[in-house]
């Protein structure tokens, strides 16, 4: 289906002096490529610049430090707070515009956001209210030194327009400085900067006000909030919808998000929120204000996209993540097919490492910046290529290996491709996993030179026959199971105690509702959590199982927020620090607190982590290395990783080939 489908996506849209060809914006997330003193950086121009190649309409730039060290968020944080970061700034608004796209930049203050870990100093805000969980306790700011930092927004949107930037876009939701003055969460004052909703909005008012004195009539200004706060205690969406009566005459457009730190999964949207789910903000945030406002929220499909512009629920779709999976996103609905779409998979693995002070990664996508470049490439001589496993790694070397021209063959023992992800997928708050898979099939299936043998054993002897230059083993992993806990294995032979796979494998054949049923889990990690994720909301009695003294170890913020909500809201029982001793037919007897614990339960689950699954690794080291042969071990078989891992793995198979003198 190309744009004709699609209408209102490719519809321009112009506000004041800026046109857009389409109503695609992407959304402002950080990507810590700037140089270390704020700098822009050849890495960061071509990461837009990929995404502008792509068709997306109004590209948005992160958030830039308009006060540093007092408001800077990382030592990686682009920068906006002197006349020097203009001329690099320039560069990057010139090759965005060469591909069509309209460019904005987003001014952000962390204030209590920020942490001295990195700044060396201690940080500010409207009160002494931490504004994360376990972050520095703030300093209150004073009345002269709020003036001073409305003059630094001024500045910055000066020097935004100076370098070329067709929009502005003030920042003040997601818990950052301004959006601390409007939350009462974190805003206690008893001056004209607190206390009613009209003195937690002057700050604002004031920045919107110089900022507009800054750029003139002809530049747009969009203001990005936090229109439900989501979090006990915080601004509604009610409360929004009367505070923006104090600063909307200096608003031209709303960028309209919700969440705080707090509540930082309906922020960055975890994978369990539907598509465009944060659309009826938006519509009211636009029904109160006239002003046109981008929808958001978990959107992936075209389809929804068009009718939320349809349905006159925003003017503009807000991208982020999903411009980062495939920056081609909106090139693919308009001109090519929407099965190519490589689809976030909302996991939040590599996106929101730049919450600490890494740069940005992507699971899906192991070239962010840089794009497909690898297909321009080919072999400079024949080479054979035999990839074992089709998972989420398998497949990508396979795909990686034979887009530069090997012949490749991917084996498979199983009738399905796509591993692990696959499984897990068809569980109903993890479907998004399973875009991946289908994604790579999908791109598999295109390639000519790729030949896929399912439901075979991959022996040495079957690999020797297809004469590879290069072997890559990715035969992935299986549930961790120690044969020293007493009855484990007997009873998981039995199907008395279950695994995930016993799960994922049979997901439909679970009763809705299971009031009066026990689930007890033992393992508190990822996949621990994604099984009482599926059972507590269908009214179970749910007990979970930790070795660790806390649950979601190494889960990303976005993913153990939500875990530690959901294990709140279904109240499951939790035994932190405990182990387990023995499996029983219908009871896991455990140790906590120095008691032995018997837990009874109608469904039973071992989820103590994955173990690499090496069948054939020995042999195929033992046969191909007199011949000559590289053998590559990559992803979950080489080490029980994420996905990422992989997919990286996967795509730096043109390292080998590079080695072997094929590239």
């Amino acid at each position: 289906m190309a744009a004709k489908n699609f209408r209102k996506l490719f519809e321009p849209f112009t506000i004041k002096s800026m046109t857009l060809k389409n109503r695609i914006v992407m959304t402002p997330i950080g990507t810590n490529f700037a140089e270390h003193n704020g700098e822009v950086s050849e890495k960061l121009i071509n990461y837009y610049r990929q995404r502008a190649k792509g068709g997306t309409g109004l590209i948005t730039v992160e958030g830039a430090s308009i006060a540093s060290p007092q408001g800077s968020l990382g030592t990686a944080q682009l920068r906006i707070d002197h006349d020097n970061y203009i001329h690099g700034l320039y560069k990057l608004c010139d090759k965005v515009h060469e591909y069509g796209a309209k460019i904005s930049i987003c001014l952000n203050h962390g204030g209590s956001a920020c942490e001295a870990t990195y700044t060396n100093i201690q940080p500010v805000s409207a009160s002494d209210i931490p504004s994360r969980e376990r972050g520095d306790i703030p300093r209150v700011l004073t009345k002269d030194e709020i003036d001073v930092i409305v003059q630094k927004f001024a500045d910055a949107a000066r020097r935004a327009v100076t370098a070329g930037f067709d929009a502005v876009e003030v920042q003040a939701g997601h818990g950052y400085l301004l959006n601390q003055f409007l939350s009462p969460l974190t805003n206690d004052r008893t001056d004209e900067f607190g206390g009613s909703m009209e003195n937690r909005a002057r700050i604002v008012t004031m920045v919107l006000k110089a900022v507009h004195e800054a750029v003139g009539e002809n530049i747009p200004i969009f203001l990005r909030i936090s229109a439900d706060e989501l979090a006990e205690g915080g601004n509604t969406l009610d409360d929004t919808l009367k505070m923006v009566e104090y600063y909307d005459q200096y608003v031209d457009a709303y960028s309209v998000s919700s969440g705080l730190t707090c509540s930082i999964q309906y922020q960055l949207s975890a994978d369990y929120l539907p598509d465009g789910w944060k659309a009826y903000m938006s519509e009211a945030i636009r029904k109160k204000t006239g002003k046109p406002c981008t929808a958001e929220g978990n959107i992936r499909e075209p389809e929804i996209a068009n009718k939320i512009l349809e349905d006159g629920r925003g003017d503009f779709i807000a991208i982020g993540r999903g411009l980062i999976a495939d920056p081609e996103w909106v090139n693919k609905v308009q001109f090519g097919n929407t099965d190519d779409i490589n689809r976030c998979i909302s996991c939040n693995n590599g996106c929101t490492a730049t919450l600490g002070n890494d740069p940005i990664r992507c699971t899906i996508n192991p070239s962010i910046v840089d794009g497909d470049t690898h297909k321009t490439e080919k072999i400079t001589k024949p080479c054979n290529v035999v990839v074992i496993g089709g998972g989420t790694a398998g497949l990508e070397a396979a795909c990686t290996a034979a887009e530069v021209g090997c012949t490749t063959i991917l084996i498979e023992k199983t009738a399905h491709l796509g591993g692990l992800a696959r499984r897990v997928g068809k569980m109903p708050n993890k479907r998004r996993l399973g875009y991946f898979p289908k994604y790579l099939e999908q791109r598999a299936s295109e390639l000519k030179n790729l030949f896929i043998c399912k439901n075979v054993e991959a022996t040495a002897d079957f690999v020797d026959g297809f004469k590879p230059d290069l072997v890559v083993n990715a035969s992935g992993s299986t549930p961790r199971l120690p044969d020293t806990i007493k009855g484990l294995s007997e009873n998981i032979k039995s199907k008395n105690a279950l695994t995930i796979f016993d799960l994922v494998d049979s997901v439909d054949s679970f009763p809705e509702d299971l009031t009066g049923k026990k689930v007890v889990v033992i393992g508190g990690g990822n996949v621990g959590l994604d099984v009482v994720e599926f059972f507590a909301p269908r009214h179970a009695d749910v007990t979970i199982v930790e070795q660790k003294g806390h649950f979601g170890e190494g889960l990303d913020i976005i993913t153990k927020t939500g875990a530690n909500d959901m294990l709140k809201k279904y109240d499951v029982t939790q035994y932190p620090n405990a182990t387990l001793l023995e499996v029983k037919e219908h009871s896991f007897v455990v140790k906590h607190d120095y008691q032995e614990l018997d837990l009874d339960f109608d469904y039973g689950f071992i989820c103590l982590g994955m173990e690499s699954a090496t069948p054939s690794l020995r042999e195929l080291y033992d046969h191909f290395i007199m011949e000559g042969i590289e053998v590559l071990n990559i992803g979950d078989s080489a080490q029980t990783r994420r996905i990422i891992e992989g997919v990286k793995e996967g795509r730096d198979v043109l390292l080998a080939l590079e080695r072997r003198q094929f590239l």
